[in-house]
């Protein structure tokens, strides 16, 4: 078996749901980019996979060489001064754009002032996210959920996070990625999770729809939707051969050599035989990567 030899700086790997047959579960295909090359993933599981990180880090956005990553892959100056490095990013409902403050205005119109929608996952258990429409399924992959599916859908990034807030006093916003390493969940009935959910907090959302209008704040099932139908919930299958009993997380600043046994890859981590790694955290580094 030949060898395949890729230098250059990381990104998250990238993801595509294949749809399954029918009675088949949807299945991911994933690549990792390595400079301005894609290496498909899923055909080596069962090989051995060698990363060298190279002792250099770059900047995403700029491209200048950088000590430390900061918000998984830009340097300093970029983090401080770029609208994807705000706070508001993490926090969307403190968005500032209405108040003239946005780091960039043209980038919040086209990241922050569209279509977003809260969601629910299931990835560690039941959890509420907030995604761009156009994020749908990539950022439920991202998070290694085995079933997802959006219940409400608004016209701003803040008003996403606004409605989430309240949803998280209930359930979680967060994955254990730990214990999303470990194996798929137990399905859960997502449906009627949404419907409690909107249920319980009917008059907090129409507070918000008073605010911001109905057509910005639409529940997507149950009485406040006024639909007959459920949204669909989308069920994801990941390509593990083999989940590790005990997690030991990798990482470049402390090894600069990882490799091992490709077993699976889920979210954006790769499962190999020594241990997982996430690629996105190290999006920038400059690195060799070997198969074979």
């Amino acid at each position: 078996m030949s060898e395949t030899t890729l230098t250059g700086t990381l990104s998250k790997m990238t993801s595509e749901l294949i749809p399954g047959a029918e009675g088949q579960k949807n299945t991911v295909n994933y690549s990792l980019p390595v400079g301005d090359q894609l290496l498909p993933l899923n055909a080596l599981i069962g090989q051995k996979l060698s990363m060298e990180y190279l002792g250099e880090i770059f900047c995403c956005h700029c491209g200048r060489k950088t000590k430390k990553s900061f918000s998984q892959g830009f340097c300093y100056p970029c983090f401080r001064k770029l609208p994807q490095c705000d706070t508001c990013i993490m926090s969307p409902e403190k968005c500032h754009y209405f108040e003239g403050t946005c780091r960039d205005s043209e980038w919040g119109d086209k990241f922050c002032m569209t279509d977003h929608v809260v969601y629910l996952a299931n990835s560690s258990g039941l959890k509420v996210g907030i995604t761009r429409g156009t994020q749908v399924p990539t950022r439920w992959i991202d998070q290694g959920a085995v079933q997802a599916m959006p219940f409400v859908r608004v016209a701003t990034r803040q008003q996403s996070g606004l409605i989430e807030v309240i949803f998280k006093e209930f359930i979680n916003d967060r994955t254990n990625w730990r214990a999303m390493l470990k194996g798929p969940a137990e399905p859960l009935d997502l449906q009627q999770h949404a419907l409690e959910l909107l249920d319980m907090n009917g008059s907090r959302i129409k507070a918000l729809q008073e605010q911001f209008g109905l057509q910005a704040i639409q529940p997507l099932l149950g009485e406040m939707s006024g639909e007959t139908s459920a949204p669909e919930v989308i069920e994801i299958d990941y390509p593990v051969e083999q989940y590790p009993v005990k997690v030991t997380s990798q990482s470049f600043d402390k090894k600069p050599l990882i490799e091992g046994i490709l077993q699976g890859i889920k979210g954006q981590y790769l499962i190999l035989d020594t241990g997982v790694i996430n690629m996105r955290k190290h999006t920038a580094y400059q690195v060799t990567v070997s198969v074979g």
